[in-house]
């Protein structure tokens, strides 16, 4: 990852015409009811994974929440075009795509108490290029509440006509990728979303699912909180729900094949980790994916963790686990020397001090039960680095 960095580096500094980045802001509550501020998070959601979906550089919800802290800025209130211009420079964005919202009462609208039960939602979107200096379009829905899921969809859906220029897909291959939701699941995995509390998002998440099984988003946050709970079967269950046409699919992928891991199904492992790394190339996949083919017995094991030394040079783990094929292998001498990398910078670290003792008293390569296990896994997952040096270096081929 670190040499991945630095290759976007030089490739920034050597090129001018990067790939654009885009943020999508909360959609702000022109009627100031708190307690549909979901709502404005679910629009914003719903362009942004559409965005990203079909390979736009987009900014995540953290860089973002991060930029309303430092500018001092409270999230879901009005904004200026000033203040929505501040932060998008302030991230180094090249376009924003922020909006409003208002929710009319049912009687105002002329249509039946049965259909807007709920009342009826107006939507207002508009772009800004800030590369240009020029206002983009500006986009409208208008519906019953009960149908945020279609039109948040058909919003996201303009919004990729205007970015992706005639390359977007049509409405109809766009839904079929993007199954519109229920939308009490929405509220509720949205709210699940924006809790602090773990348990809070269990409960939202899991609710989110209850009310729609195939809620792919709900799936992928719910089966990631059981991933860090350690919960790995259900972890499980619910990373292999996620749709591959999920912005999060590959992302799932690596939590899949860590929780298969970690419950000895190394060939299920090893399937889910080959799927991220025909993708995403990235170190951390090649090495977790040798990992698991290292506790197969397959020779290909080795291929992979040097692939992800190659991606950074400088990590200890893809220093240990070269060596530690390589003494598999009986390749005692150059297995001695990745187990020395890995001492120079972590004297105390006793796995490769033993390891190096076997090279060096020249044991069997033969794994023993003892030392059945020894890989060492990745269990961090950062993607964007990659497509945004894949998009300087490939500004033609940015769907992904």
């Amino acid at each position: 990852m670190k040499a991945l960095q630095a290759g976007l580096f030089l490739c920034l500094c050597a090129s001018s015409s990067f790939a654009e980045n885009f943020l999508v802001l909360p959609f702000f509550n022109s009627e100031k009811t708190n307690n549909i501020d979901w709502v404005g998070e679910s629009i914003s959601e719903a362009v942004r994974e559409a965005l990203a979906s079909e390979g736009v550089l987009t900014l995540d919800g953290r860089a973002r929440d991060e930029a309303y802290r430092r500018l001092s800025i409270k999230p879901y209130t009005s904004l200026t075009k000033a203040s929505v211009i501040r932060l998008a420079e302030s991230l180094d964005a090249d376009q924003v795509i922020f909006g409003s919202f208002e929710l009319l009462p049912a009687d105002t609208t002329g249509a039946s108490q049965d259909s807007k039960a709920k009342g009826s939602l107006r939507i207002h979107a508009q772009a800004i290029d800030l590369r240009k200096a020029r206002r983009g379009p500006e986009f409208t829905e208008f519906g019953a509440l009960e149908d945020l899921g279609r039109l948040q969809s058909h919003l996201a859906w303009q919004t990729l006509q205007f970015v992706l220029a005639g390359r977007n897909p049509t409405e109809d291959e766009f839904r079929q990728r993007q199954p519109v939701v229920r939308v009490d699941a929405i509220e509720s995995y949205i709210r699940g979303r924006l809790a602090t509390a773990p348990e809070q998002k269990l409960k939202y998440f899991a609710q989110a699912i209850r009310l729609e099984p195939a809620y792919s988003q709900a799936n992928f946050e719910l089966g990631r909180l059981q991933f860090q709970k350690k919960n790995y079967r259900a972890a499980t269950d619910l990373l292999q729900k996620v749709n591959n046409v999920d912005v999060h699919y590959r992302e799932a992928n690596f939590l899949l094949g860590l929780s298969r891991y970690h419950l000895n199904e190394f060939a299920g492992s090893e399937q889910a980790f080959r799927i991220v790394a025909q993708q995403v190339p990235l170190s951390e996949v090649l090495n977790n994916l040798g990992a698991a083919q290292s506790r197969l017995g397959q020779t290909t094991a080795l291929e992979n963790f040097q692939k992800a030394l190659e991606g950074d040079p400088a990590d200890l783990v893809y220093h240990f686990n070269v060596g530690y094929a390589l003494l598999q292998q009986g390749e005692l001498d150059k297995a001695a020397d990745r187990f020395r990398a890995v001492l120079d910078r972590n004297p105390d670290d006793v796995e490769a001090t033993t390891m190096l003792g076997r090279c060096l008293q020249k044991s069997a390569a033969k794994t023993t039960p003892r030392s059945q296990g020894t890989e060492r896994l990745k269990d961090t997952y950062q993607e964007s680095t990659y497509w945004q040096l894949k998009a300087v270096l490939e500004p033609k081929r940015q769907v992904r």
